[in-house]
């Protein structure tokens, strides 16, 4: 099993403490709001909904902050322990931001933990799919993928552009010191300088090519 599988694992097995009424959460650090801000606040970005073409809703902004987990996770998988650790906090709060979402949309408190072992399931899902294209040669891989988990299995050429924006973010956060982490830095390549450009073939068909 991969590193960022067994922290995978590891935090899906954590997910049963959050599934519980806000008395008795443990409250997160000021590094840990900023890191999990960090990665909201990306996911969040207007351009993936108005030029990317994700779905501007709550099943299109969950997928969005799923990926972007998953690549902070990928990121610390390889680090020492106490680097992972980060990503368990992360991961916890995260649990504790999906719950309280819940509860906001008006979900019920008897309907809340079956939500969240769906929304958990979905997650691993996600992260072993994420992590399969991420260890891939061809960035094909990640293209189908997030066709299938972030456009609905509808094959869009913002599938190809969301690809190479992970290519660069995967690039860009590696060279990112560990250390900044615990600094609660975290940055991300910005989506609108990511662009695809495409080129006909002389039977009509055409390709992409990607830069950024």
């Amino acid at each position: 099993m991969s590193p960022i599988a067994r922290l995978a694992a590891a935090q899906i097995k954590a997910i049963a403490p959050m599934i519980r009424p806000l008395f008795g959460r443990i409250r997160p650090s000021p590094t840990i709001r900023a890191l999990y801000g960090a990665i909201v606040a990306q996911a969040r970005a207007p351009s993936f909904y108005r030029d990317y073409g994700v779905a501007d809703t709550v099943n299109g902004r969950f997928d969005m902050l799923v990926l972007h987990v998953a690549l902070f996770f990928n990121r610390v998988a390889a680090e020492p322990t106490a680097v992972q650790a980060l990503g368990q906090e992360v991961f916890d709060l995260f649990c504790t931001d999906m719950d309280d979402n819940l509860r906001e949309m008006g979900v019920g408190d008897l309907a809340v933990p079956k939500t969240m072992r769906r929304l958990a399931e979905a997650f691993y899902g996600r992260m072993q799919a994420y992590q399969a294209a991420l260890t891939a040669s061809d960035e094909s891989v990640m293209r189908d993928v997030l066709v299938r988990n972030v456009f609905s299995g509808q094959a869009a050429d913002g599938a190809v552009r969301l690809a190479t924006y992970v290519t660069v973010a995967v690039r860009q956060l590696a060279t990112q010191a560990s250390q900044s982490f615990a600094g609660a830095c975290l940055v991300w390549p910005d989506p609108e300088t990511i662009s695809v450009r495409r080129t006909a073939l002389p039977d009509g068909s055409d390709y992409h090519e990607r830069w950024g």
